[in-house]
């Protein structure tokens, strides 16, 4: 029969391992959660999305372990899994931190869009064990196109609107309508765009903001598709592009220094008080004036009178 404490305190020896000690998904410190079936520590986080993929996981301090469950813990681990399942994972391909913040919405759903597609491209769909795949990963392809749902200009209404992304153009061109014979809306240079998730602004929990340079205005394009998948698809093909971009135009940068500038997880948007220069010019003639009137008047100044 199993001993529990003993199997409690293998468990916690195996989690102070360098590899074991973050969580094996997003990097989290002090994983207290495991899959056993797949070998990894985990955080409480990451061990919910796990849960949703019949992933079998357990508390290492509050659950009872079995011998062999642990014995299977000890013969794999974070390290191992990582090899394994993480052989091959695109550089430009967004990988989810412990401090991502993507909204109040994917807080109150307890989830993110992101955070459970990289768990779910990793053990459900094997997409980095390095295996060819045909036909191949969306994101992987240099061109990607399909419907997303924008919202409107001059409205908040979401209408369906056709997008295409090419890596040899460095663009992203939509239509207003589905028939390209019309022409496109607007042609996007991927040299000025990014994209980061938005869910609470646009609503919509797998929403997109894709924010681009146009003359000498910032524009935003509020986007979501029902699918989380396919808009983690379209995130990570834009990264491909940027990433594609970024070697051009720094063909001796590393991706130590280029996959930071790639997107952009935070937007900083709002009204800033600025001073021009007749209001700055009036301030430095007042503060002249406070000075003359706040000295001590002299023998001179009076008999000048």
């Amino acid at each position: 029969m199993a001993n529990r404490e003993r199997n409690k305190k293998i468990l916690l020896q195996l989690v102070k391992r360098p590899d074991n000690s973050w969580c094996a998904d997003c990097g989290a410190p002090d994983p207290d959660w495991a899959s056993y079936k797949l070998g990894v520590f985990v955080c409480l986080n990451c061990s919910g999305i796990h849960r949703s993929l019949s992933s079998q996981v357990k508390s290492i301090k509050l659950d009872f372990w079995e011998d062999e469950l642990v014995e299977f813990m000890k013969l794999n681990g974070n390290a191992s899994s990582k090899a394994l399942y993480e052989k091959a994972v695109p550089p430009y391909y967004y990988r989810p931190q412990q401090n991502d913040f993507e909204g109040v919405l994917c807080l109150l759903l307890n989830r993110s869009v992101l955070r459970e597609q990289w768990i779910r491209a990793k053990y459900e769909r094997m997409e980095f064990k390095g295996e060819i795949k045909y036909p191949p990963l969306s994101y992987t392809t240099g061109f990607y196109e399909g419907l997303l749902w924008k919202k409107g200009k001059e409205n908040t209404q979401f209408l369906k609107r056709k997008f295409v992304l090419s890596e040899r153009e460095f663009s992203l061109t939509y239509y207003n309508k589905e028939n390209e014979s019309k022409g496109p809306k607007a042609v996007i240079s991927i040299k000025d765009l990014n994209a980061t998730f938005q869910p609470e602004k646009i609503g919509h929990p797998h929403g997109l903001q894709i924010t681009y340079q146009d003359a000498d205005h910032t524009r935003n394009l509020y986007v979501y598709h029902e699918s989380p998948e396919e808009i983690v698809t379209w995130y990570n093909a834009i990264r491909a592009a940027r990433y594609a971009y970024l070697k051009t135009a720094y063909p001796t940068g590393s991706d130590e220094e280029l996959i930071p500038k790639i997107t952009r997880n935070s937007l900083k948007e709002g009204y800033m008080e600025k001073t021009g220069p007749l209001e700055r010019e009036q301030r430095e003639w007042l503060e002249a004036l406070r000075r003359v009137l706040s000295r001590p008047m002299s023998p001179q100044d009076y008999a000048g009178e």
